[in-house]
């Protein structure tokens, strides 16, 4: 992917991909989402891969833009300039099936530029279901086996749907980065991701008829956690379930450190041991006490693998003559969906809906109404 769109015009070779996705990717019903891909920002190159149109907030036509070339957008005493435009909200709209370009990226669908008190944001409406096919490319390969797709696909549209009840605002229903879902846009598509959400369109996880928090983590090192261990909110389809990641490339890991680079790290001099204080019942830390020569600190489960740069808080530590060894299991909260235990599971024929089944407990995998 070019860095500067302005460059894209000399590389007519991208348009035949952008085409060869547009024809293995069916469009679904339409149900829009809101993806915040810039927020806050002073300013924002966009651009679309075929002539656009360029509306106002309330919908008139402002003018077009011409193929494969970048404009930056700015905030302006409280309006969006574009190029010559200026104006309380600006659209781009592809026309012909054409992408838009923000910030970095191709992405389907369409691009609102909104003046906030922070600056300007870009956002990206785009189709739910095309939406999910960057998401399961940024969240699994796309050469990975379709019923580990599948059972990301449900879990990945329940989740955007709960974030967008939950903790959607007046001008996006979720971002994209980590802290909702990675979306990188036409960047992380594949015809195995296309595949996987094409055959569950509209498919998603309830409880008692209520879309759940579908979360999903890499690895749990052998066993997931129950909800409250790791959070505070007690749920009853998080709970805790034997994983299947065994064998796979971040179900055991190592890390070393002196003790002059945890005395730096976790703020405590000289420190001499690490004693857990409180553990989950599947031996994740909640809390640990560091002991130094000079005192002592409290630390958090979660903000002891943010300061070491940990894969998970499911770890032991031994003392070693140059220091200290954290020995590890599994890659991110292990709550809900096992990314690898599902990877293992299709590899043994397992299907998506008995995957999905076994991490959620108690759900039920239903269908939206068509839109």
């Amino acid at each position: 992917m070019m860095k500067q769109l302005i460059q894209l015009s000399k590389r007519h070779w991208w348009l035949s991909i952008l085409l060869w996705i547009a024809m293995i990717a069916p469009a679904q019903a339409a149900m829009e989402l809101r993806v915040a891909i810039e927020d806050g920002v002073r300013q924002v190159k966009v651009g679309s891969s075929t002539k656009a149109v360029i509306r106002d907030g309330a919908g008139q036509a402002l003018g077009e833009i011409v193929p494969m070339n970048g404009l930056q957008a700015q905030p302006r005493a409280g309006k969006v300039a574009l190029g010559s435009w200026q104006a309380n909200q600006i659209w781009i709209e592809p026309k012909d099936g054409g992408y838009v370009w923000i910030g970095s990226r191709w992405y389907r669908g369409r691009t609102r530029l909104v003046p906030t008190s922070k600056g300007l944001t870009a956002v990206n409406h785009v189709d739910l279901e095309q939406y999910l096919y960057s998401v399961l490319g940024a969240e699994m390969s796309a050469n990975w086996p379709q019923e580990a797709l599948k059972s990301q696909a449900v879990a990945a549209r329940s989740y955007a749907l709960y974030k967008r009840q939950t903790s959607g605002n007046t001008v996006y229903d979720v971002g994209d980065t980590t802290t909702w879902q990675v979306y990188n846009g036409l960047e992380t598509e594949g015809q195995g991701t296309i595949d996987a959400v094409n055959a569950t369109a509209g498919q998603v996880m309830t409880y008692k008829g209520k879309i759940i928090l579908a979360v999903f983590h890499s690895s749990s090192g052998g066993h997931t956690e129950n909800v409250e261990d790791v959070w505070s909110q007690p749920l009853p389809y998080l709970r805790g379930v034997k994983d299947y990641d065994q064998g796979t490339p971040p179900y055991q890991w190592v890390k070393t450190f002196s003790p002059s680079e945890l005395s730096r790290r976790l703020g405590v001099s000289n420190v001499r041991s690490l004693i857990p204080e409180r553990t989950s019942t599947y031996g994740r830390i909640l809390t640990m006490k560091v002991m130094g020569n000079g005192g002592s600190r409290r630390i958090s489960g979660s903000k002891l693998r943010e300061a070491l740069g940990l894969k998970s808080t499911r770890f032991t530590v031994t003392s070693t003559p140059k220091g200290f060894q954290i020995n590890g299991q599994g890659f991110g909260h292990g709550l809900g969906l096992s990314q690898w235990g599902a990877y293992n599971l299709a590899q043994k024929k397992v299907n998506y809906q008995e995957i999905l089944g076994h991490y959620y407990q108690g759900t039920t995998l239903a269908q939206l109404p068509a839109q």
